[in-house]
């Protein structure tokens, strides 16, 4: 009996041996989920920068799931924040992002912060908001007053026309309040004062109503019935853009709070900005400051972006013209001398033009060499298209320098004449054109390798073509690569 029990005993073990195969460590269990889940929200976060898979090492393993990511990362210690600081797997991609691909990028927005944030956390503060706002602007425009937007939003904070002139910023012919790192600051304060009491004082989903516009996350609220920025930005409805606005934001305060932690400890920051303001009752030109004041013009032109053609607005007396600190009593002193007629000369003259066939105002405007927002604020076009043959536009010339010279000594017939045949000249002269430059797809092409072939950005090509960055490109579609001006016979082409 003892023999067969054993013989039995015998036969069942290498089929329990079989059956139950060495359990991997918990601990290596959690770790290979955990990479997947990483893996995954690269790809998510790769495709809306436009980067491949080469940009990485260990990108071989990705899921196609661009939304499935983990939001409960180990603890790790944050630097101390007055907006709440979250650091998940969309977060730390930022974090990497900005270390790697966009190091150079960044470095150059660490150099410019502390040019402005001091002056910026001021505004925010007097306003009753978190300091760590500044970094909002950072990832906008990497602090840059002359920052534009494919969207055409402008300055360090990217106001729209509509948002800049909702919080009463000036943008006009003579100038562009945006620009101003100042004014700007305070609109954009307001705003997103406005915006964290709509969404019930959440900072995360008052940054993505900055991006986006508060009627598109209040739709999003709606749709998915939570107001958690993280669940919502799991779904399809917010552009690739909003989503990943506020990791990135997170992920630029975390870096700039502790640079040297995160290896930016070389980074040369350049001086906070420091400024008096001298108040100009009439139109001045800055050139003629710059004499008063003994202050490079260079120096009056980056301390005053908002002023587009080089001289303060004819019709905004008491205009406080920013001049370098320490110099504000000197400046008034000096200004107070000059006589008013001395203050500035006219180098714009309007024309009138009669509209031909074939004109636009991007033709018109290269004739003449103005913008064609300049034509369109003086003759009240607006925004929309509107059919320019036969109309009579005053066009913004601009004076050579000799003819502002000798300007006040013609007589009046002798002026008239000479702008006759000013205007008749720009007429006869060859117009530019824009020429643009055509490629077909092939397969495999994608926006970010086509752009590094053609050196270009993958936003520009986008724009150009109208595409969305994360639209796959068709091969045979012909899409615009290049543009560029040529010289042609405007007589010829209207034949």
């Amino acid at each position: 009996m003892i023999k067969v029990t054993l013989l039995i005993l015998a036969l069942l073990l290498p089929c329990t041996a079989l059956a139950a195969p060495a359990l991997p460590a918990p601990d290596s269990g959690r770790a290979e989920l955990k990479t997947q889940q990483l893996a995954s929200a690269d790809l998510a976060l790769s495709k809306g920068l436009g980067l491949t898979a080469a940009d990485f090492q260990d990108d071989d393993d990705l899921t196609d799931d661009p939304d499935d990511f983990e939001l409960k990362l180990p603890e790790m210690e944050l630097p101390d924040s007055d907006i709440p600081l979250t650091f998940n797997s969309k977060v730390e991609y930022f974090t990497r992002y900005f270390q790697g691909p966009g190091r150079g990028a960044f470095a150059k927005w660490l150099s410019r912060s502390e040019r402005y944030i001091p002056m910026m956390k001021t505004v925010l503060k007097k306003e009753g908001l978190p300091e760590d706002l500044v970094y909002l602007a950072m990832i906008e425009s990497g602090f840059l007053p002359h920052a534009v937007s494919v969207a055409a939003a402008v300055g360090p904070w990217q106001f729209m026309p509509a948002t800049g002139k909702r919080y009463s910023l000036r943008i006009d012919y003579w100038m562009d309040e945006r620009r101003d790192p100042l004014k700007a600051t305070v609109a954009a304060a307001l705003y997103l004062k406005e915006l964290y009491a709509l969404f019930n004082n959440d900072w995360y989903l008052a940054a993505a109503g900055y991006n986006a516009g508060e009627n598109k996350i209040l739709r999003a609220i709606n749709m998915y019935n939570t107001r958690d920025f993280w669940e919502i930005s799991k779904g399809s409805y917010l552009a690739r853009e909003t989503k990943d606005y506020v990791p990135k934001l997170l992920a630029a305060a975390i870096i700039a709070k502790e640079p040297a932690k995160y290896g930016f400890a070389d980074v040369a920051y350049l001086p906070p900005i420091d400024f008096d303001q001298v108040s100009v009752p009439t139109r001045t030109d800055l050139d003629v400051m710059s004499k008063a004041c003994n202050v490079p013009m260079q120096n009056l032109r980056e301390l005053n972006p908002e002023l587009r053609r080089g001289t303060t607005p004819p019709d905004y007396p008491g205009y406080l013209l920013k001049v370098p600190k320490g110099s504000g009593a000197t400046c008034q002193e000096a200004y107070a001398k000059i006589p008013e007629g001395e203050r500035f000369v006219e180098r714009v003259k309007n024309v009138q033009y009669r509209a031909k066939k074939r004109d636009t105002l991007d033709s018109i405007a290269r004739r003449f060499k103005t913008t064609p927002q300049a034509i369109a604020e003086l003759n009240n076009l607006g925004k929309k298209k509107v059919k320019l043959h036969g109309k009579v536009l005053t066009v913004p010339v601009q004076l050579a320098s000799a003819d502002v010279a000798s300007h006040a000594a013609k007589p009046p017939q002798v002026e008239a004449k000479a702008e006759i045949k000013a205007e008749a000249k720009a007429e006869l002269k060859a117009e530019v054109k824009e020429v643009h430059k055509y490629y077909t797809v092939k397969k495999g092409d994608t926006l970010t390798s086509l752009a590094r072939r053609f050196n270009v950005t993958a936003r520009l090509l986008s724009a150009w073509n109208n595409l969305k960055t994360r639209v796959a490109l068709k091969p045979g579609k012909r899409i615009i690569v290049a543009k560029y001006q040529k010289k042609g016979n405007p007589a010829k082409d209207e034949g």
